[in-house]
């Protein structure tokens, strides 16, 4: 099988990716620089999956580390999960956000190149719709009026990715624009531990529910929603990953460059995902309602018919299943990993 490269593969999501990858029999080779991630990660991979595989602790920025990996291996394809990814981050400090995502990519993109190696699984994000698309949000809509810098460099690198392909039709790129990852591998041995005070909701809810923190903040509940909170099309993040192996293997055979929405299709409420915790921890948790947060949307959810029919693949999980599986490891891991 092919040997596969998974930069930012000890985080959330790339780390529930690599199991399905080892499961479905690819190698894979791990590049991480534990700037939002733990070393533990890659122990709990090869736990559940026992399999083994090559890891790099090393800087995208740094192109001499990032040829080492391709100079010592045989690497067919890349899934690109390595960047920062904090929303409200990227507002304080834009600049170190476009120079690591940004020069990150271009740093891999030149060591691909210059080993040959031209098939590239991108994790792109839902923020490049922007606020101005109506939702369900397509593939082929505009994608050029994101609201941060975080959705901006999502939005650039999809950008250099395609004119990479035009100068060069022997590239394979699926871009692959994530909704809301939430949940946890069944095993409960590794889910979303981010380091510090958790930007998104669901590690958050859950440091709630151990008591880590006081109450979740919810920002608006003034929203044209049902209930008034913001409404998001949240996925499981094993359904995630096993998108990322239908998009690796569209790619292993097709040139050409894809825009891909990964997402359940439907949109659930801040209260919504609250709920559907508080069930699955057994007790009620606090919150407070916060002003809006700026640059925040109504209601963001996917339209999933291109998933379904360019890479067979559909989500499966519901949101109290995704409850349970993030409990479940929140549970077994109250200090994270």
């Amino acid at each position: 099988m092919s040997k596969i490269l998974v930069t930012g593969g000890a985080g959330f999501i790339g780390s529930h990716t690599c199991v399905e990858l080892l499961e479905a029999g690819h190698e894979i080779v791990i590049l991480d620089n534990f700037s939002n991630s733990k070393p533990e990660a890659l122990n709990r991979i090869k736990k559940i999956t026992g399999k083994d595989f090559k890891f790099y602790e090393a800087d995208l920025l740094n192109l001499s580390d990032v040829e080492k990996v391709f100079k010592e291996n045989d690497i067919s394809a890349v899934i690109h999960f390595a960047g920062l990814k904090a929303v409200g981050e990227s507002v304080q400090k834009p600049v170190e956000y476009y120079h690591n995502n940004i020069t990150g990519t271009l740093m891999l993109i030149q060591a691909m190149r210059k080993y040959n190696c031209k098939k590239i699984v991108f994790s792109s994000s839902a923020t490049v719709y922007g606020v101005n698309n109506p939702v369900p949000y397509v593939e082929t809509m505009p994608t050029n009026s994101s609201t941060n810098p975080y959705g901006y460099t999502k939005v650039m690198i999809e950008q250099i990715l395609k004119d990479v392909y035009v100068s060069d039709n022997n590239w394979s790129v699926v871009l692959l624009r994530y909704f809301n990852p939430i949940g946890a591998h069944k095993s409960g041995l590794i889910g979303e531990d981010p380091n510090g005070i958790p930007n998104n909701l669901f590690p958050y809810i859950a440091q709630v529910a151990t008591g880590k923190l006081e109450a979740l903040g919810v920002f608006g509940n003034d929203y044209d929603t049902p209930d008034g909170t913001g409404v998001r099309d949240y996925i499981h993040v094993v359904d995630l990953a096993t998108g990322h192996l239908n998009a690796l293997n569209y790619a292993l055979e097709h040139n050409g460059v894809e825009a891909v929405n990964l997402g359940t299709g439907k949109g659930s409420s801040v209260m919504d995902v609250l709920h559907a915790f508080e069930k699955a921890c057994g007790k009620e948790l606090p919150y407070v309602i916060k002003p809006r947060r700026a640059g925040d949307i109504a209601t963001c959810y996917a339209d999933t018919h291109k998933a379904k029919e360019l890479l067979g693949w559909e989500a499966k999980y519901q949101l109290d299943e995704m409850a349970a599986d993030g409990w479940n490891f929140t549970k077994n891991n109250p200090n994270g990993l």
